[in-house]
């Protein structure tokens, strides 16, 4: 027969369950945590070497606006991370502190996002302005 000990062992209370559930929890999301954001660290450090690159090969057309794009998108993955922290946050000292960095990462967002629309712009005319030139100067050649 089997030891009677080891059904001791097996039985656990509610309150246990619950207790081994919210670390299994705890720990998944954690985990989860750690991977979105070292994908956004990812994302950032990539763009900033693709980029530093591209500076010092003299490839500079719209460096400014790759490095943007690239920044706002680690942002995003940072928010990410901050708001599934919100779901294990146990006092409310916690949540007010993770409220106030999640409202500076959706700031930082909003200007940077702001600044890419500025970029395509300004490039958008300024490829618009060489076409005319272009244009203009062909039809003065043909004169």
């Amino acid at each position: 027969t089997l030891y009677p000990g080891i059904f001791k062992c097996l039985i656990r209370t509610e309150a246990t369950m619950y207790e081994t559930i919210d670390e299994l929890f705890f720990r998944a999301v954690q985990y989860c945590i750690l991977v979105i954001e070292f994908i956004g660290v990812a994302v950032l450090v990539f763009t900033v070497l693709k980029c530093a690159l591209r500076l010092i090969a003299k490839r500079s057309a719209h460096i400014r606006l790759d490095l943007a794009e690239g920044i706002a998108l680690s942002l995003e993955f940072k928010m990410g991370s901050e708001l599934l922290r919100t779901v294990v946050v146990r006092e409310l000292r916690e949540l007010l502190i993770l409220g106030a960095v999640i409202l500076l990462r959706a700031a930082l967002t909003f200007l940077i996002h702001w600044e890419i629309t500025n970029e395509k712009k300004a490039s958008m005319t300024s490829t618009e302005n060489a076409a005319l030139n272009k244009t203009n100067n062909n039809e003065d050649v043909k004169k």
